[in-house]
């Protein structure tokens, strides 16, 4: 018999649809079911790689993470990755498929229906229950025709469904009603639930609301999840990147993000936003970025027009008189790759710009190829000096996603690469990245970086030596796997869950519930 499905949809984007299947995911997790996560189709720069070296959305590796399971690419058969507003790379099962302009990437969705229904149909085949993202809303009355990703998949798989609305960005109920009122007959008949998101205050006053709501609707709401600030989970949209920063008291060191246009695989430095005296900030303009202890230049899927924008913005050159002045460097992938003299694309792979100079801070050049490197790393710090000083021999693991080719001459190489998940480590690819003489300019392909936790430590510690601060314990830091336990625990008090595996048409065991961690 297949497994079970259950569907989170949502009223509109950044609803907190990708956190809540993360905590479903792990609640089942812990009451000992085998479960997965799946969404058909993902628009997002932030991606991760499978085992096979496939890739996924990052959003789908961590729900993954949370099920306590490994990825593989059915759990995200189609991923977007934006290019310009209007074209994006088609990777399909894991693998580039194609460039398309949004209009050509509309004729396509017949052909990639048979990869999503597919993929979905192995993974119930493989666990007891699949709990199924959907994709911004599905009442964008101008994509229904031809979407793949929300009411198409929850009827295919016969899924009950979750409505979940944000009420923090105030509107909530229009925006569950005005959802229902959009959709077809069929459609309303399968959605089993509202879920209202990010609450914050007195409950007591949402009580008549939440009354009219299941009255006017003759849909129950199956729970109301309040705001946290003390649960760490990546986030899956770029959005977040434009919330306030929270400036720490504590803080002895200024960390700062250039945010790019096409910024890819920012959760790499939350690690850094959690630790103790650490302050990081995004940054867009010459002006706000000032003169912090380190600049970071994020991966991109564009490097060459991002760092034309840099030019134009006057980032470019802040960047350069900032080291001048003391800030430490680090690039990570497309970052690394503008660390360098020279960018070229003759064949016009991710760009019709041929060529960009770089900042010139190392000596490399890049140039891109059609295919695409996507592998898992792992390895060991094989320097010790500037911003690795007493790092030397730490673990390193994490994952690499890039079309370029990079040629480095003169300079120190910080990672000796021991496994390179479905490639054999050679004596060509047995290292990685660069770093200067002076040891404060580093680049690397690694993303995930930052999650290795005695590495980090080391190169804060180094960057505060240098300063002449002293850095502030970690304190509790309960680790990735602790981060999801505590979403667990928080949402399964806040929903319905004997209503949820009622409609899910899961049995399990109510005196053992929650044993399974």
């Amino acid at each position: 018999m297949p497994g079970r499905v259950l569907m989170v949809q949502g009223t509109a984007s950044h609803v907190g649809k990708s956190v809540l299947v993360s905590a479903l995911c792990r609640i089942f997790r812990q009451d000992g079911f085998r479960v997965a996560p799946f969404k058909a189709q993902n628009m997002s720069n932030n991606s991760y790689v499978t085992p096979d070296g496939g890739e996924i959305g990052r959003a789908q590796a961590v729900q993954a993470q949370a099920a306590g399971v490994e990825t593989q690419v059915e759990m995200n058969p189609i991923l977007l990755k934006p290019e310009t507003d209007q074209r994006s790379q088609v990777v399909l099962m894991g693998r580039p498929y194609t460039s398309a302009r949004t209009m050509d990437y509309i004729e396509l969705k017949s052909q990639l229906w048979e990869s999503v229904h597919t993929s979905l149909d192995i993974l119930r085949d493989q666990y007891e229950i699949v709990v199924i993202e959907g994709a911004g809303s599905p009442a964008e009355i101008n994509l229904k025709a031809t979407e793949i990703v929300n009411m198409r998949v929850a009827l295919y798989a016969n899924a009950p469904v979750l409505l979940c609305g944000d009420i923090d960005r105030g509107g909530v109920f229009a925006s569950l009603v005005g959802t229902l009122e959009l959709l077809e007959p069929e459609e309303r008949e399968i959605i089993k639930g509202f879920v209202i998101n990010k609450f914050r205050g007195d409950i007591d006053l949402l009580t008549d609301g939440l009354t009219w709501l299941e009255n006017r609707t003759g849909i129950p709401v199956i729970g109301v999840v309040r705001h946290y600030h003390d649960i760490h989970i990546p986030e899956e949209d770029s959005v977040a990147l434009d919330l306030p920063m929270r400036v720490k008291g504590n803080a002895v060191l200024d960390i700062a993000v250039i945010q790019i246009p096409h910024i890819s695989n920012f959760d790499d430095f939350d690690p850094l936003a959690q630790e103790s005296g650490v302050t990081l900030r995004y940054v867009d303009s010459p002006t706000d970025l000032g003169r912090p202890d380190l600049i970071i230049l994020p991966g991109t899927k564009t490097t060459i027009p991002d760092l034309a924008w840099m030019d134009r913005q006057g980032l470019t050159q802040a960047v350069i008189e900032a080291h001048g002045n003391g800030s430490a460097l680090i690039g990570i992938c497309g970052g690394y790759q503008m660390l360098g003299k020279e960018i070229s694309d003759p064949d016009g792979v991710e760009s019709t710009q041929a060529q960009i100079s770089g900042l010139g801070l190392l000596p490399m050049t890049t140039i891109f190829a059609g295919s695409k490197e996507t592998h898992r790393v792992t390895g060991k710090v094989a320097l010790n000096s500037g911003l690795l000083a007493g790092a030397k021999g730490l673990p390193v693991q994490g994952y690499e996603i890039h079309m370029g080719r990079t040629a480095v001459e003169g300079v120190g190489v910080p990672f000796a690469i021991d496994d390179r998940s479905d490639l054999p480590v050679t004596q060509d690819n047995a290292l990685d990245g660069s770093l200067d003489s002076s040891g404060w300019v580093l680049g690397t392909y690694i993303h995930g970086l930052f999650h290795n936790g005695g590495l980090r430590r080391a190169l804060l510690q180094a960057l505060a030596r240098r300063k002449g601060v002293t850095l502030p314990p970690t304190g509790d830091v309960a680790g990735i796997d602790g981060e999801f336990d505590k979403l667990a625990d928080w949402v399964r008090g806040s929903l319905n869950m004997d209503l949820i595996y009622q409609m899910s048409g899961l049995a399990r065991d109510f005196d053992s519930v929650g044993s399974g961690r």
